[in-house]
């Protein structure tokens, strides 16, 4: 029986997970949309022989609200390059690393969906992925003539019928469908396609799909499954899970939750890979990690904060910069992501000034130390069974992710937690969630 392997990923999306990215002194504010900075990113990691790489996804402007005032023109990440259409040109510039992009089910088709992930898994050879996001924020609303964001369960009952509608378009095609037999004129075998006629209640979709059978057989799904309709989500469909707990115990939790789950659902508990996401803060001392760390919170913008901080939590404007915050604070919650930061806020008597400040370095748990540290760290989460990998979500780019790969990647590799070659070519190879293809 071979060992139990980690997986890692890494978000490359934009300047880097530090809202306040874009001024840290080592950062280039002005490669958003420039592929070459993406693909130097993918390549890094692939010679790491990462699982994947992933792009993040918003699809309304993060920072035109004057709210509070003074906020408006601070924010970096109202520009982002559309993820599959960069992921496309990625896959043309890499070969075995996984390519993972977000897309909503709020706003979308799944036709189009199928589609176009349908497409990236061929263009990679079979290395695409989903990443399932049932948005919520007004202002991604308002940009598809919504007046008000869908309701939470609404969010989620649209997304568990999208999911379905598109990975039954995935299976339109039988693998042996197509016979491209000249002598008879025969191009396909019409007994081997099959027509969706999906009628449900908020799609119908005949269907079938203008794409053959995948490399993958279905392109990989992620999802982030962090509240009860979110876990029962990703714990049907998903492939991996992302989750955002700050302490082991609570990640041991969760996992044996979404595997339950998933067993619940008629799956292998081993079906779903929990892979939460990290932020790692790489230096030769302890003490030059915390300074680093330091940094990373000094150029925080207070102002700009604010403003994401009232997407997150009700009536955060009403406590002043100094004021602690109270026990209170953690039901303001509007995401379940946020509650772990909001708990941890609490227990640790933060004022709004210093939430401020950990929200911009990032919602992911935070490591900071040395390259060994950080490698026996996430060993003891994996060997723990609080994971099944990481996502690297790094403060800043590149530098944040290549000082990872550079002397943490090594370290797990030495001691057998990671691959030192990939052993096959498709992403669900690499995640170890391979499909019957026939």
């Amino acid at each position: 029986m071979s060992k139990r392997m980690m997986s890692i990923g890494a978000s490359i999306r934009g300047l880097g997970y530090n809202a306040s990215a874009w001024r840290h002194p080592d950062v280039d504010p002005t490669v958003q949309e420039s592929i070459s900075f993406y693909a130097e990113a993918a390549k890094k990691a692939e010679a790491a022989k990462l699982d994947f790489v992933f792009l993040a996804d918003n699809l309304a402007a993060t920072s035109m609200e004057d709210r509070p005032k003074g906020a408006l023109g601070r924010g970096h990440d109202n520009i982002t390059l559309e993820p599959l259409t960069a992921m496309a040109a990625i896959a043309a510039l890499t070969n075995r690393i996984g390519l993972v992009a977000t897309c909503s089910t709020s706003y979308q088709q799944p036709y189009h969906v199928a589609r176009q992930y349908a497409s990236l898994d061929h263009i990679s050879g079979g290395r695409a992925a989903w990443n399932v996001v049932p948005s919520y924020r007004q202002a991604e609303g308002a940009n598809f003539g919504l007046a008000e964001p869908l309701s939470h369960s609404e969010r989620y009952e649209r997304a568990e019928e999208f999911v379905t509608v598109v990975q039954g378009l995935w299976d339109s095609w039988d693998r042996d469908a197509f016979v491209y037999d000249k002598k008879s004129g025969v191009f396909f075998d019409p007994k081997k396609v099959h027509a969706l006629r999906h009628r449900g209640k908020f799609f119908q979709v005949e269907g079938p799909l203008t794409a053959t059978r995948s490399p993958q057989g279905r392109p990989a799904i992620f999802q982030a499954g962090e509240s009860g309709a979110g876990v029962e989500l990703a714990a049907n469909f998903a492939d991996a899970v992302y989750t955002v707990p700050l302490e082991k115990s609570a990640s041991i939790q969760q996992r044996q939750l979404i595997r339950q789950t998933a067993a619940k659902h008629g799956r292998s508990e081993d079906a779903v890979k929990v892979i939460p996401g990290i932020q790692p803060v790489v230096a030769a001392t302890k003490k030059k990690a915390e300074e680093k760390l330091e940094l990373l919170r000094s150029i925080a913008d207070p102002i700009k904060e604010m403003g994401r901080l009232i997407i997150q939590f009700k009536d955060i404007s009403k406590y002043d910069l100094d004021e602690i915050l109270p026990a209170s604070f953690v039901e303001s919650c509007v995401t379940s992501s946020a509650r772990p930061l909001a708990e941890k806020a609490v227990a640790s008597k933060w004022s709004v000034r210093r939430l401020c400040q950990e929200m911009a370095i990032g919602q992911q748990r935070i490591l900071a130390g040395t390259p060994e540290e950080i490698a026996a760290e996430l060993a003891d989460w994996f060997d723990s069974g609080a994971c099944d990998g990481f996502n690297v979500s790094p403060s800043h780019m590149p530098g944040g992710l290549f000082e990872f790969l550079d002397q943490v990647v090594p370290i797990l590799q030495d001691r057998g937690s990671f691959r030192a070659e990939y052993a096959g070519r498709t992403l669900r190879e690499h995640l170890g969630v391979a499909r019957d293809l026939s």
